[in-house]
């Protein structure tokens, strides 16, 4: 999954898109003006590939919501606690939205429990009780499905505990396994038993439970994830470009471990030569099982534009989420 620079396609980005080891584009703040844009610019980058592309965004809402002009604005995702009959409503309105402009999915929900120490996950997480941050969660990826997208869990199996940002550093977290099990798996183990299509692992050690971070660790992917609660669905690497991932080595190496580690799919942002590095590296392998799970990404839009902003359906959730939002701020 490779970035692009702006608002428009460049001609230079063309062959990167066609590279056969390429499978997705993460969209920025920086390559949206408003939907009439962003529109336009995803039909530019699907038209380039011939083949499967999923086009993705982190719209999480709060502090993390790329596209806004245009967009409805979502509370942080910490909110609902207070109204948990929204957290649905607005998960689809989310996933409506998006959608309607041609984007496959957003990385969302945040299955974080915040444990008041973690200003990089803070108000991302829905609630600091695991049983609340389950519900809420759930009812937002319910709101996602309901609307045609797949969503994606994220960041496994807990980043809220911890204060470093892994966009700057790699953070540890002392705790045993146990603990996790009792807490932060809780809304992981939930979700997956709902079908969750997609997790994200945590640039995260855990040196009391394994030696390498969990995006890079066969413990954490194969025999928790996989094996122990069951999971079937898409592993998503974090940005490879962060801080947290140095650990690994060169952004090859990077790539080559967390391959080897269990993810389908990795993600390398804000860096076209680390991108262009690891196209090259990495051996062009069909895997019919990874790519089953990939095309459970794909979005399945019900209504364009127009007509999702002329519904009653969205009109009403509209107002019911600006009016909570207006309230939280």
């Amino acid at each position: 999954m490779l970035d692009i620079e702006g608002l428009t396609l460049a001609p230079h980005e063309l062959d990167k898109l066609k590279h056969p080891n390429t499978g997705a584009v993460i969209l920025f703040a920086r390559n949206f003006q408003d939907p009439q844009q962003i529109t336009e610019l995803i039909d530019s980058i699907r038209a380039a590939r011939s083949g499967p592309l999923l086009i993705a965004v982190d719209q999480e809402g709060g502090r993390v919501q790329r596209f806004q002009n245009g967009f409805s604005r979502l509370p942080p995702a910490a909110s609902y606690a207070r109204a948990p009959e929204l957290a649905e409503p607005a998960g689809w309105l989310m996933a409506a939205e998006l959608l309607a402009v041609g984007v496959d999915f957003s990385f969302a929900p945040v299955l974080d429990i915040d444990c008041g120490v973690s200003q990089i996950i803070g108000d991302r997480s829905f609630a600091t009780d695991a049983t609340l941050a389950t519900l809420l969660s759930s009812s937002f990826r319910k709101g996602m499905k309901s609307a045609g997208m797949a969503a994606t869990g994220k960041h496994f199996p807990g980043h809220g505990a911890i204060a470093l940002d892994s966009h700057l550093t790699l953070p540890i977290d002392e705790r045993d396994l146990d603990s996790l099990r009792n807490k932060d798996l809780i809304p992981f183990k939930q979700l997956i038993n709902e079908g969750l299509e997609a997790v994200m692992p945590a640039h995260v050690l855990y040196p009391n439970i394994d030696p390498n971070p969990a995006g890079f660790s066969a413990f954490w992917i194969q025999t928790i994830l996989r094996e122990e609660l069951k999971f079937n669905g898409v592993v998503f690497s974090d940005d490879l470009s962060m801080e947290g991932a140095a650990f690994a080595g060169d952004f090859p190496e990077r790539a080559r471990r967390a391959q080897l580690a269990g993810c389908d799919m990795l993600l390398v942002c804000n860096n076209p030569l680390a991108a262009e590095q690891v196209l090259e590296s990495l051996p062009v392998i069909n895997d019919p099982v990874r790519s089953q799970r990939l095309m459970r990404m794909q979005g399945h839009k019900q209504l364009d534009r127009a007509a999702l902003m002329s519904s009653s359906l969205w009109q009403e959730t509209t107002a019911l989420i600006k009016q909570h939002r207006d309230r939280y701020a």
